[in-house]
């Protein structure tokens, strides 16, 4: 048994930055985890691959990459480093080889709820302020979803199109958390990328946002991968 803490390092979607993680991050830290946020640019996968294995790089030892919503392509495609030894999403995207946001998206089954993303300015993506509330931050007080709208990441079309090359899950073990009341990454979407992934399954009653409205509960999965890794 390794007696060695992984750490935890914590990568988020689209439309929103690394500050969403802040309770996660602060449960963790009581339970003595080394914890390292990704402030990925979301402006390309490549980059967003990039900027994470940077971040691994500033560590020692294994790491447990966590995910959400876009953050779960990056966690796929940048999770075959030697350091990632286990996989955690988060109301995540998980890609196969040859996928993208853009290909998971194209074909919604009848009566799924359709994100409201507008039509794309100079190569980057929004979501309808107007309707961010209801389709990315239900579970949210008013005030916290009308900021997350006003404050959106500008989100570039080549991230939404970043294909994954060799996808990590196929050899390295994951959980994923399934958000059962998500309005842009609709739950049998969820409940089907954990079980081609064989990821280990919880299901948590939240909005897309539910890092921020669940985070006891997010945390717990990120503990359950962690505890897994040092047992290996």
């Amino acid at each position: 048994m390794s007696t060695t803490t992984p750490t935890i390092v914590l990568i988020h979607g689209g439309f929103v930055d690394g500050s969403g993680w802040q309770a996660v991050h602060d449960l963790l830290r009581k339970d003595g985890y080394d914890i390292a946020v990704v402030q990925n640019p979301t402006l390309s996968l490549e980059g967003d691959v990039t900027a994470t294995r940077h971040v691994l790089e500033e560590h020692d030892g294994s790491v447990v990459l966590v995910g959400h919503s876009y953050g779960g392509v990056v966690v796929t495609e940048a999770g075959t480093h030697p350091q990632v030894s286990a996989l955690v999403y988060i109301a995540a995207f998980a890609p196969d080889q040859g996928e993208s946001v853009q290909t998971l998206i194209a074909d919604p089954p009848p009566g799924a709820p359709v994100p409201p993303i507008l039509p794309p300015r100079n190569g980057f993506l929004a979501l309808d302020r107007e309707r961010f509330a209801e389709s990315f931050a239900g579970d949210l007080k008013p005030e916290l979803a009308e900021f997350m709208a006003n404050s959106q990441v500008p989100w570039g079309l080549d991230a939404l199109s970043g294909t994954v090359s060799t996808p990590a899950w196929r050899s390295k073990p994951s959980w994923y958390l399934v958000a059962t009341d998500d309005r842009m990454i609709p739950p049998p979407a969820q409940r089907a990328m954990s079980e081609r992934a064989g990821s280990t399954v919880v299901e948590v009653p939240g909005s897309h946002s539910v890092y921020l409205s669940q985070p006891a509960a997010v945390a717990d999965l990120i503990r359950q991968a962690a505890t897994a890794v040092q047992q290996s």
